[in-house]
């Protein structure tokens, strides 16, 4: 699959066949170094941790490179790409994480700072849709599809926000004056994306990765499965019912000292036993 661009030429129009095509990898070098700066200042904006916003920036285009016959032809590649990364950000497991517990660096400058705090103390949907909004310059329909939100669920989040920020910061109650703060909030941190280069690699990697492990998965549940239809018995064997107390057993009696008449008694047929045609007596050598 190629992708075409078209660049704008002075004096002459360009036709779909002048148009050099463009490889896969080619293409998404050209979304990331269009999308990622911008995109990582945005998500730290959202977060505010300047390593959890390189982190889904490089995670959303590394799904995006993954997925990328799909991401190509979408209508908005970009807004693909910061769906996924705001998502990851926004996503309650990173606070389980020991290195993103960490204290952030404060901002140098105290409007920023107090601007930042205000942000972060909105709900993670209303935060979202004021950045969307007032920040990015997305329309009404176009934040509530990428916050997967009705119309009216958007717009109620998106005042409340300007609401909750306007009570803190009274003089960014204008929403321009608001637009223009985010984004000078957005460009004082020096934030850097990653290479695309390293970014495409790492997806493969992970891709592999998770190729082995599923294969590696797949051919121990086969082993495992065949081994207990091996194992198994091929006949059903009921099992020994427990043992019962049984009633009405008389006691073992021990046996006691002989009395006078059986003593005699049994002298008596050890002594006849060596007489008499009826008993046979051992020949003697």
């Amino acid at each position: 699959m190629y992708v075409y661009v078209l660049f704008p030429t002075e004096g002459r129009t360009v036709t779909q066949d002048q148009v050099a095509p463009l490889t896969p990898a080619q293409a998404f070098d050209a979304l990331y170094a269009f999308c990622a700066p911008a995109l990582v200042r945005q998500t730290f904006l959202l977060t505010g941790r300047r390593l959890l916003a390189r982190e889904s920036v490089e995670r959303a285009f590394q799904l995006a490179w993954q997925r990328w016959p799909e991401v190509a032809v979408d209508r908005d590649p970009a807004g693909w790409v910061r769906a996924t990364a705001y998502e990851y950000a926004l996503s309650p497991w990173h606070e389980f994480r020991p290195l993103l517990r960490r204290r952030e660096p404060p901002l140098t400058d105290r409007c920023d700072r107090a601007l930042l705090g205000v942000l972060l103390e909105l709900p993670p949907s209303y935060r979202r849709a004021l950045l969307l909004y007032d920040g990015v310059g997305l329309d009404l329909p176009e934040t509530a599809a990428e916050a997967e939100a009705s119309t009216p669920a958007a717009a109620h989040r998106l005042l409340h926000a300007r609401e909750a920020v306007a009570a803190r910061l009274p003089e960014l109650a204008d929403p321009s004056a608001l637009n223009r703060r985010l984004a000078e909030l957005a460009s004082a941190e020096r934030l850097h994306a990653p290479k695309s280069l390293t970014v495409r690699r790492g997806g493969e990697r992970k891709t592999r990765f998770w190729t082995r492990a599923a294969i590696a998965f797949t051919a121990a549940l086969i082993g495992t499965t065949a081994l207990a239809l091996r194992t198994a018995p091929t006949h059903y064997e009921p099992p020994v019912p427990p043992g019962a107390i049984v009633q009405g057993v008389p006691p073992r009696v021990a046996l006691g000292a002989l009395s006078q008449a059986e003593a005699q008694l049994r002298a008596k047929l050890r002594g006849a036993t060596a007489h008499g045609p009826e008993r046979l007596v051992p020949q003697t050598q």
